[in-house]
């Protein structure tokens, strides 16, 4: 069967830069990949076809034959000594440090050393409630790996610089063939790295970071609740062999609050009122994040009413509409009772047992409805 033109193949123009032919190579690589399609021999042939395009097309001297003579051109390079196709030991690691290495800067073979990215951290940041509802700013201490100042990370002494490791030809790979079988591990003379440091830096002896408590400030968005994150990029460890940093993510805790209890955007709390102020109505001061607000109290509140404020809760940090208040009233009772205040209290108790129905509707219905249960179950 005659082969396609390598162009179409790529479905690239024929002026077309390294650059294109590189990412349309990847794009086809990506899709047709037999790591990514076992057992798919249409999907193997296509990924075979793409890759052969991509290696002519990618050589200066293989694209000025093919342009000039076509297919024929390139086969008269390749039995001088080329190498062309797809073979076991082209692993899709393999196939993607070639495509990759000029976009992430990793090596291949040829010298350049792997890089890679540092680490994330997490940090724990405590904020009362009123730092998270309103936003704030804080400053923080993060201890971590950062780049060495002397050696500018390259772990090397001043003057020198790492060479390419010997063993693995600094793709920081090695592969070890067992039968018909090629299995690739990390290097282990270099660790990865694909080079070796052979003067080591005094100061950060030889791995290129040093660990250093470094101050940030962290703003805080209002809103925040526990359990949001806030990212701060490239704040992480530093990453080797000139790898970027990893980020750094900050995890709120809201603490406690003395008064407030949070449900997201809501708030609620409990206020005490006398049982004065229950029994004949009255006033009472609420607290609020924005300051003191007035409640009026009707007469004969009971215990545990509960009272909205609108719009006196958390405005949400992704947005929406501020939350409410809610204020549930308990009624006190009175404690260190003088013998006047306990006698008064006993008459005001007689006067009332008079018309129990009356003045304690919930207590009769209570105790009618306990003597109902127990009579039904003697029966």
């Amino acid at each position: 069967m005659s082969k396609r033109d390598y162009y179409k193949v790529l479905d690239v123009p024929r002026n077309a830069a390294e650059a294109e032919i590189k990412k349309a190579y990847r794009r086809l690589a990506m899709k047709y990949h037999p790591d990514r399609n076992p057992n798919d021999a249409e999907a193997e042939a296509k990924f075979k076809e793409a890759k052969e395009a991509y290696e002519v097309l990618c050589d200066p001297q293989k694209r000025a034959a093919y342009d000039q003579h076509g297919h024929a051109g390139v086969e008269a390079i390749n039995r001088g000594g080329g190498r062309g196709g797809f073979g076991p030991g082209d692993a899709f690691s393999d196939i993607f440090g070639d495509v990759f290495g000029d976009i992430f800067g990793t090596a291949r073979r040829g010298g350049r050393s792997q890089v890679f990215r540092g680490a994330d951290l997490r940090y724990e940041l405590e904020l009362d409630l009123d730092q998270a509802v309103f936003g704030h700013t804080v400053e923080i201490e993060v201890p971590k790996l950062t780049e060495c100042e002397a050696c500018h990370g390259t772990g090397a002494a001043k003057g020198t610089s790492p060479v390419t490791c010997e063993t693995c030809d600094g793709t920081g790979q090695v592969r070890i063939s067992q039968g018909f079988f090629q299995l690739q591990q990390t290097c282990p003379r270099c660790r990865g790295a694909g080079t070796i440091v052979r003067n080591p830096c005094d100061k950060c002896l030889g791995q290129g970071r040093v660990r250093k408590t470094r101050t940030l400030q962290v703003k805080v968005p209002p809103g925040v609740d526990t359990g949001d994150r806030i990212r701060l990029a490239g704040e992480g460890e530093a990453g080797r062999n000139g790898g970027p940093p990893g980020d750094l993510y900050v995890e709120v805790q809201v603490r406690e609050h003395p008064i407030f209890e949070r449900d997201g955007a809501h708030l609620s709390c409990e206020v005490p009122i006398s049982f004065a102020t229950a029994a004949l109505g009255g006033t009472v001061e609420v607290p609020t994040l924005d300051g003191e607000v007035t409640i009026k109290i009707p007469a004969e509140t009971q215990s545990g009413r509960v009272f909205r404020l609108r719009d006196k809760g958390v405005r949400p940090v992704r947005g929406g509409a501020r939350g409410d208040l809610f204020c549930r009233v308990v009624v006190e009772t009175p404690v260190s009772l003088s013998a006047e205040q306990k006698e008064l209290i006993r008459k005001l108790d007689e006067s009332l047992k008079g018309n129990a129905g009356k003045h304690a509707p919930r207590e009769k219905g209570f105790f009618e409805g306990v003597k109902r249960f127990f009579s039904s179950n003697r029966t």
